[in-house]
């Protein structure tokens, strides 16, 4: 197995976030690359930097004018009288987008925190002086990693961070800005007419869902914890299946909260039934390690084994398979969870 990794990308290093109505420290620290890392050289992968591929990947799912913001907003917040370390809002305006409706449809979440975001945004992605840098070699991770896929490799892994498939083609949110899996599956389609996109982070993928929810020739499959209760909240409910050309390529498996790697793989069994059907020629598993039993988001109890069973159906799908980190913030069991996912591809 190849494996892709960017020093830079390690310079993002964010300070706060928000938890129920208060400042807390960040949780997607630089250490987590560390531990990573750690674990590709106890396979003996030595990761490859990637090439310099610029904001051309970007911008083949993200909107221009998206892409100039996270580019160019730290100078110009900079330049604010009194402004904070970070770049965070303070405005969520609001506005549907459709003159015609006189208001949103109810909110889905039952969770307190999943309604105070309905109406009030997402604070969960503060960008500092090296956000951007990170982003954009985070990116360029995922693409090199494609490019091997394409050029004929059987398996590749892309450690990014900050991780992606919460950005939606012009939106930050969840710890993520530019959508690495998405980036890397649109890459794929240089070569093979279909992608599947197999998403096992505890969170719904719904930046990887909205950049595709119109296409048939990506199908996106996500395994996560059940949205009502858990963020993202407003979008991973299994009646979302795809609009227009894309009817029926989203597939959302929500799993109930507690749920166990045996849980876990009886859905996976559903997601793969699916991947075959659709006659997928790649997959990109975007692998998130934060349904540990440890992580601090405490929603799901798998251990780090569990990816390694993962990991072994997967390969048994027998197609050119491209790994893109996502989330993970157990700094003890990542390791572990990566080590026993490689193991399972057979790296």
């Amino acid at each position: 197995m190849r494996a892709f990794y960017h020093p830079e990308q390690a310079t993002h290093d964010p300070l706060q976030s928000m938890r129920y109505g208060k400042i807390i420290p960040a949780k997607d620290l630089p250490v987590r690359t560390e531990r990573l890392l750690g674990a590709l050289n106890k396979h003996g992968i030595s990761p490859e930097t990637p090439a310099a591929h610029g904001k051309a990947a970007a911008l083949t799912v993200h909107t221009p004018t998206y892409v100039t913001f996270l580019e160019t907003i730290w100078e110009r917040w900079s330049l604010l009288p009194n402004h904070g370390p970070e770049v965070w809002p303070n405005y969520f305006p609001y506005w549907s987008g459709r003159p015609e409706e006189v208001s949103r449809p109810p909110c889905p979440a039952e969770s307190v925190v999943g309604q105070v975001g309905w109406y009030l945004g997402d604070l969960s992605a503060p960008m500092g002086p090296h956000t951007w840098l990170s982003s954009l070699r985070s990116c360029e991770t995922a693409v090199s990693a494609a490019a091997a896929i394409v050029a004929g490799d059987g398996t590749a892994y892309a450690l990014c961070r900050p991780s992606g498939h919460h950005a939606r083609t012009d939106r930050a949110a969840g710890l993520c800005f530019l959508n690495n899996t998405a980036i890397a599956a649109h890459h794929l389609r240089q070569r093979f007419a279909k992608i599947a996109v197999l998403d096992i982070d505890v969170h719904h993928g719904d930046g990887t869902q909205q950049i595709f929810y119109n296409r048939d020739d990506v199908l996106t499959v996500s395994i996560h914890a059940n949205p009502a209760k858990a963020y993202p909240f407003f979008t991973g409910y299994a009646h979302e299946t795809g609009h227009g050309s894309g009817a029926g390529f989203n597939l959302n498996l929500p799993l109930e909260i507690g749920s166990d790697g045996s849980v876990l793989t009886a859905s996976l069994e559903t997601a793969l039934e699916r991947i075959k059907t659709f006659e997928a020629e790649a997959l990109v598993v975007a692998v998130g390690f934060d349904a540990h039993r440890n992580d601090p988001v405490g929603l799901l109890k798998l251990d780090a084994a569990d990816f390694g069973v993962i990991a072994r159906k997967v390969r048994a799908l027998g197609l050119p398979t491209l790994a893109v980190q996502e989330g993970g913030y157990a700094i003890d069991a990542i390791g572990d969870c990566l080590d026993a996912f490689i193991g399972g591809l057979g790296a």
